[in-house]
C-alpha cells in the first residue's frame, strides 16, 4: 500500500517532468525563431529596417550633347540635347465636359484633327439617327469623312449635338461629287488615312477623359515648353504635369539615322540605340552617382548618422565633323530627288578626301530621333550609308583600272579591241544592251562603261594581285566609322578559284559594298592613293574639361600617287565625254562614274529594278569633297526602260557639286 507520502511525491515528480518537457519545447522553439530571423530572414529584415532606417537616392548624370558647326564658323549648334519637357496627365473625376476639354488639350499641343472633329462627330451623329441622307450630303462637303468606320463615340455620355450645328442652307446638293468613284478614290488616299488617325487620336482622348471614376489618364508625354505653355493657359480642371528631362534634337531633318535617338532599356532607364547615341551611349550617359543616409523612424534624415555620397559623373560631349549647312542642303537635295524620280530610297555620303572626315551623311526615308516611335519599321533606324551592302555596279570600275594602272599592265591609252563579249570559265560576259565597241582605250572604256574592258584589265592584272586590291580599298571589311550597325559587305566570291568572279567583279557585280566604303575608296583615289579611316567626330569633351581631338588616321597607301592622278583624269574624261555629263559644274573638272546596277531577286537579276549610283570627287586639282548619290530603284516616267543613273543619280551629284563649290568659296579653275 502507497503511503500519502510517497504519492505527493511521484505526482509532483511528474510536475517536474511536464514543466522540463514544456521548458524544452519553448527555449526549442524559440531558438529556432531566432535562427529563422537571424540567419534564414537576415536579408528580408535588414532591407526592411535600410528601408525605414536608411535613405537611398540616385543621383543621374546630364547626359552629353551632340553639336555641329558650319565651315569657317565654330559657333556649336545642338543636334541632340536636354530640355526639360512635361508628362501631362488628367484626373477625369474634376473634369466636367470631356468633349470641350479634350478639344482644348489637343489644340494647345498642336495635334491635327481637331478641327475635322466635329465634322465627324456630327455624321457619325446622324447615321445613329438614321438621318443617312443628311449624312452623306454632309460627307460630300470633305470626302475624307468616313462615316462607314466612325471612329466618334456618339454615346450621350461623351458628345451632346445641338441641332444648331447644321445650319441652315449649308448642305447643298452642288456639293456632292460627280461620281462615287472619285470618292472612293479619295477616301482611300494617304492624306484621307492621315486625317482618320488624327480625329481617331482626339476622339480617343475624349473617351478617356470621360472616365468620370478614373482618378488618373495619361495624355501626353515630352511635351515641349511652347505647347506645356499653351496648355497652362487653358486653365483645365483636372489637368496636371510633370517636368522631366529629355533627350532634344533641335536641329529637324539632321538625320535620325546618324544621330540615332535614346529610348528605354528593360530597367526603363534611358539608353542610346543606333548611329551616334547608339555607339557613345556610355561615354554620352556619364555614370550615375548615389547618396545614402541614416534616418529616423519617420524616415527623416540624421545629421550625425552615418552617411555617404558618390556624385554622378555628367557624360561627355561630341563634336561632329558634320558641316551642319553642308548636311541640311544636300539630305534636302537628296529627298528630292528621291521624291522627283520615284526611288524606293536614297544614300548620300559626302568625305574630305584629304582627312577621311565625314561632312554630311543620310538617307531617305529617314527618321525623326524625337518621334522614333512613329516608324512604320525599325529597319528605318538601320542607317543606309554603312548598314545596307549592295552591288555597286559601274562606279567600281575605278577600282579595277586603279589596280590595273598601278600594277603598270596598262595605261589609260592602253588600246582593247571589244568584241562585245568575253568568255571566261563556261560564262559569257557581254556588255549593257550587248553593245561593241570596237577597238577603245582604257578611257574611252570608262566613258562607255564597257564591261568587258574592265575584264581585260583585270586579266592584265592577274585575279590574285586584283583580289588584293580590292581589299586594300577596304572593300569586304569595316571602315571603323564611330556608328552602329556598320556591315562589312562581301567580296568572298574573289577567294573562289575560278575567274569567273574576279571578272564580274571587275564591272560590279557579285560583291557588295557600302556606300560609304565606296566613297572612302573614290577619296583615296582624290587624295593620291592614301585610304583614309571615315571620321565623323572632331573632338570629345569629357565632364571634366578633358578635350581629345581626334585626328586623322590612314589606313594604308593603296596606290601610287601617278596612278591616282591617272585615274582621276579618266573620271574627268567621263562627266566630260561619257554618261557623267549630268554632272558637271560650269568653272570646274569634276571626277565622277555612273553605275547602274541590276537589283538582285530570288537567286537572280531583276529586269526591272535597279540600282543607280554617282559617286565622284572635285574640283580634281584640289577635291574637296568625295561623294556617293545612290537611288534604290528609280522609276521612269514612261515605264518603257531603265531609269539610268546617269539621268537620275548623275543630276542629283551635279546639283550638291555645284552648292559645294559656292559654300566653300573655290574659284573656278576653267573656262
Amino acid at each position: 500500500m502507497v503511503s500519502l507520502r510517497e504519492r505527493d511525491h511521484g505526482i509532483h515528480y511528474k510536475r517536474l517532468r511536464i514543466i522540463r518537457v514544456v521548458l524544452f519545447a519553448s527555449f526549442t522553439v524559440i531558438w529556432i525563431r531566432l535562427f529563422v530571423l537571424q540567419v534564414v530572414s537576415a536579408q528580408f529584415y535588414q532591407d526592411m529596417a535600410n528601408g525605414k532606417y536608411s535613405l537611398y537616392e540616385e543621383l543621374i548624370p546630364e547626359r552629353g550633347k551632340i553639336t555641329v558647326h558650319d565651315f569657317d564658323d565654330v559657333t556649336p549648334y545642338d543636334t541632340a540635347t536636354n530640355e526639360p519637357r512635361a508628362v501631362v496627365t488628367a484626373d477625369p473625376r474634376k473634369i466636367t465636359d470631356a468633349v470641350d476639354a479634350g478639344k482644348r488639350i489637343a489644340a494647345a499641343l498642336g495635334w491635327e484633327g481637331v478641327d475635322a472633329y466635329d465634322r465627324y462627330a456630327l455624321i457619325a451623329s446622324l447615321e445613329s439617327q438614321g438621318k443617312h441622307e443628311e449624312a452623306a450630303s454632309l460627307r460630300s462637303l470633305s470626302v475624307c469623312t468616313q462615316a462607314s468606320d466612325p471612329v466618334i463615340d456618339i454615346s450621350p455620355s461623351s458628345i451632346v449635338l445641338e441641332e444648331s450645328v447644321l445650319g441652315e442652307g449649308t448642305i447643298l446638293e452642288e456639293t456632292v461629287p460627280d461620281t462615287i468613284a472619285f470618292l472612293e478614290s479619295f477616301v482611300e488616299s494617304d492624306a484621307c488615312r492621315k486625317e482618320d488617325a488624327a480625329v481617331k487620336k482626339v476622339s480617343d482622348l475624349i473617351t478617356r477623359l470621360g472616365k468620370h471614376e478614373d482618378p488618373y489618364e495619361p495624355v501626353a508625354q515630352n511635351v515641349d515648353a511652347e505647347a506645356l505653355d499653351a496648355l497652362i493657359a487653358q486653365k483645365i480642371e483636372g489637368i496636371s504635369y510633370v517636368l522631366k528631362n529629355a533627350r532634344s534634337y533641335p536641329e529637324a531633318g539632321f538625320g535620325g539615322q546618324v544621330l540615332g535617338f535614346v529610348g528605354k532599356n528593360q530597367e526603363s532607364n534611358p539608353v542610346g540605340q543606333y548611329g551616334l547615341e547608339g555607339y557613345f551611349n556610355d561615354f554620352l550617359a556619364g555614370k550615375a552617382g548615389e547618396i545614402s543616409s541614416q534616418a529616423d523612424a519617420n524616415g527623416s534624415w540624421i545629421g550625425v548618422g552615418s552617411r555617404s555620397y558618390k556624385p554622378a559623373i555628367d557624360g561627355g560631349s561630341l563634336v561632329l565633323s558634320i558641316d551642319r549647312t553642308v548636311q541640311y542642303m544636300a539630305c534636302k537635295m537628296l529627298r528630292d530627288g528621291v521624291a522627283q524620280y520615284n526611288a524606293d530610297s536614297g544614300v548620300l555620303v559626302i568625305v574630305e578626301p584629304s582627312t577621311g572626315r565625314i561632312l554630311a551623311m543620310c538617307g531617305a526615308p529617314d527618321f525623326d530621333p524625337m518621334a522614333y516611335s512613329t516608324v512604320d519599321s525599325i529597319s528605318t533606324y538601320n542607317n543606309q550609308a554603312i548598314f545596307t551592302p549592295y552591288e555597286p555596279g559601274s562606279i567600281f570600275k575605278p577600282f579595277t583600272l586603279a589596280g590595273a594602272i598601278d600594277a603598270g599592265v596598262i595605261t589609260s591609252n592602253t588600246i582593247f579591241d571589244d568584241p562585245g563579249s568575253v568568255r571566261v570559265d563556261d560564262r559569257t560576259i557581254r556588255n549593257a544592251l550587248d553593245k561593241s565597241y570596237g577597238r577603245i582605250t582604257m578611257t574611252q572604256g570608262l566613258e562607255e562603261s564597257v564591261n568587258t574592258a574592265m575584264v581585260y584589265a583585270m586579266q592584265q592584272t592577274g585575279q590574285d594581285a586584283f583580289t588584293q586590291y580590292v581589299k586594300d580599298f577596304g572593300f569586304g571589311t569595316l571602315t571603323g566609322i564611330t556608328l552602329n550597325t556598320e556591315a562589312p559587305g562581301t567580296v568572298a566570291s574573289l577567294d573562289h578559284a575560278g575567274v569567273v568572279y574576279a571578272a564580274t567583279a571587275s564591272f560590279g557585280q557579285g560583291i557588295t559594298v557600302t556606300p560609304l566604303q565606296v566613297a572612302m575608296g573614290y577619296a583615296a583615289i582624290a587624295n593620291g592613293g592614301s585610304l583614309m579611316v571615315p571620321q565623323i567626330v572632331d573632338e570629345m569633351h569629357y565632364a571634366d574639361g578633358t578635350i581629345d581631338t581626334i585626328l586623322p588616321k590612314k589606313v594604308r597607301q593603296v596606290i601610287q600617287s601617278k596612278a591616282a592622278v591617272t585615274v582621276a583624269g579618266m573620271l574627268v574624261s567621263v562627266v566630260e565625254n561619257g554618261h557623267g555629263k549630268y554632272a558637271k559644274v560650269p568653272g570646274y573638272w569634276i571626277a565622277g562614274k555612273t553605275g547602274t546596277a541590276q537589283i538582285a531577286q530570288d537567286g537572280g537579276y531583276s529586269e526591272t529594278a535597279f540600282n543607280g549610283s554617282f559617286a565622284g570627287f572635285g574640283p580634281v586639282e584640289n577635291p574637296k569633297f568625295a561623294m556617293i548619290v545612290k537611288l534604290e530603284n528609280p522609276k521612269t516616267d514612261s515605264n518603257l526602260g531603265v531609269a539610268w543613273a546617269e539621268s537620275t543619280a548623275a543630276p542629283i551629284f551635279g546639283k550638291i557639286a555645284k552648292f559645294l563649290v559656292e559654300y566653300y568659296r573655290i574659284a573656278p579653275t576653267r573656262d
